[in-house]
């Protein structure tokens, strides 16, 4: 069992039609046909959405996302349209709604690996492969690879759990054209992002990201991109293969709700408690920390 711990009930917006209510955004459509992207302050682990939110996150990952399009601009082209406020729109939503543009969007969770850990590492433990790809004996937990894989998995539903899957099956899901399309923009993407995080003493160790088409048959990079949530980021001078390493995302969320303070059982079917305020300030600061050190930039 798992999802919402508590369900929010979306904002209702003159000339905005809601169409979904993700783990972590709110997604509308206006008279134009235009896509509305809210990313709210809701946390996930462990596939439930959280009861206590992190004040900021969603700026935080939606200002991350703009600089990050930036950066790639060149390599592949994304759906952002405006950053403007829809009219009527509540003052909350500003810093954290993207006006996108509508896309065909392709069911696969496009991921890069770099490193080596999380549910790779559990695969390769079993059979030294990830997705079916083989990789050489002696690697451990942060080993970086011989070269970045593509690894995608299936977009799960709310409460549901992603699965890795191999490229043949991508590509009999979706097509070889479009598999080798993903996979070679995946890779590309990962390679830019990692040599630009690495400038700023950063270790992207992994990333996914996800794709569409726009009325012409183009693939356009969509959603969110290289953010805490979508990405494992590690301080570069204190990487260390042979163990976890340490990360700007929600790993003081999940610590806490695996220990004895949280009186949780992960494997139970009641939902997670909510979070002290200690774990929320800490948590709130790594995605901040991540911003700041990616974009050179003081967060405001």
């Amino acid at each position: 069992m798992s999802g919402f711990v508590e369900k929010p009930k979306p904002i209702e917006v003159p000339g905005l039609v809601h169409l979904h209510t993700g783990k972590v955004r709110e997604l509308y459509q206006n008279e134009a046909g235009d896509l509305v992207m809210v990313a709210s302050d809701r946390i996930s682990a462990f596939d439930w959405v959280l009861p206590t939110e992190i004040p900021d996150k969603g700026r935080v990952l939606t200002q991350l996302s703009l600089w990050w399009f930036d950066q790639l601009a060149d390599l592949i082209p994304n759906h952002v349209i405006s950053t403007e406020l829809p009219e009527g729109a509540p003052a909350d939503w500003a810093g954290r709604t993207l006006v996108c543009r509508s896309l065909r969007m392709i069911p696969v969770e496009c991921v890069a690996r770099g490193y080596l850990t999380g549910s790779g590492l559990v695969e390769y433990d079993e059979s030294r492969t990830v997705c079916g790809l083989a990789l050489p004996e002696g690697l451990t937990d942060g080993s970086e690879l011989p070269a970045p894989i593509f690894t995608p998995a299936t977009k799960a539903a709310v409460g549901e759990h992603d699965e890795n899957v191999s490229y043949e099956e991508v590509a009999r899901q979706v097509g070889a054209e479009t598999a080798a399309q993903l996979r070679q923009s995946t890779l590309a993407v990962y390679s830019r992002a990692r040599d630009v995080a690495r400038d700023r003493g950063i270790i992207l160790a992994d990333t996914k990201f996800e794709f569409g088409y726009d009325e012409d048959g183009g693939l356009i990079l969509a959603d969110e991109v290289l953010t805490p949530d979508s990405s494992r980021f590690w301080p570069a001078a204190e990487w260390q293969p042979g163990r976890a390493q340490p990360s700007y995302d929600k790993q003081f969320v999940r610590d806490w709700l695996t220990s004895p303070a949280s009186g949780w059982d992960r494997r139970g079917e009641q939902p997670p408690p909510p979070l002290p305020q200690e774990v929320v300030d800490a948590t709130r600061a790594k995605y901040i920390e991540a911003y700041e050190l990616l974009t050179g930039t003081a967060w405001s």
